[in-house]
């Protein structure tokens, strides 16, 4: 096997292979109709998503980059349990899928929980979108502090001109 297919090794990708599988399943089973089509490319979309965004987080080392592909395999995940409940609730589906779906994605979760703990936290750069996944690093407070400046902020405002109307006008605005 080439280096790059590593990450098909990983205990991550393997629960995230049996999602999939699971999810070919439940898409196959959806009844005929308007929202079949919607139902499969919502359920094996985000399971493509979810094998991809796995194999991307391994290629990268960056501990930021590695935390937004976990993000989005989060979100993948939920948006499938969340089109299997709503096929269940539509009844649009032959069987009930949902407690098996519900089990498997909690195997994925507790999988998925080890693997990002394994990420290299010192192995990083701070962003400058200030979205804090490890709030240790003094890079990223400092980031943090310059996009607002409580001072600064509040000094703009006058302690004389009170706002009696909470509309940041004061009595002789509405005077005037």
């Amino acid at each position: 096997m080439r280096r790059l297919d590593k990450y098909r090794k990983l205990p991550v990708y393997k629960k995230a292979e049996e999602l999939a599988e699971l999810v070919e399943v439940i898409a196959a089973a959806i009844k005929d109709g308007d929202q079949k089509e919607y139902y499969e490319r919502e359920l094996i979309g985000n399971s493509y998503i979810v094998q991809a965004k796995i194999a991307g987080a391994e290629g990268g080392g960056l501990y930021s980059l590695r935390m937004q592909n976990a993000v989005v395999i989060r979100i993948a995940v939920q948006d499938m349990f969340n089109a299997v409940a709503a096929s269940a609730m539509m009844d649009v589906n032959e069987e009930d899928y949902v407690d098996l779906m519900r089990e498997k994605v909690e195997e994925f979760r507790l999988v998925f929980v080890d693997w990002i703990r394994g990420f290299d936290k010192s192995y990083d750069i701070p962003d400058n979108w200030a979205i804090r996944y490890d709030t240790s690093t003094p890079e990223q407070e400092k980031l943090e502090e310059l996009m607002f400046d409580d001072d600064k902020f509040f000094n703009d405002f006058d302690d004389d001109d009170e706002d009696t109307t909470g509309l940041g006008w004061d009595e002789d605005d509405l005077n005037d």
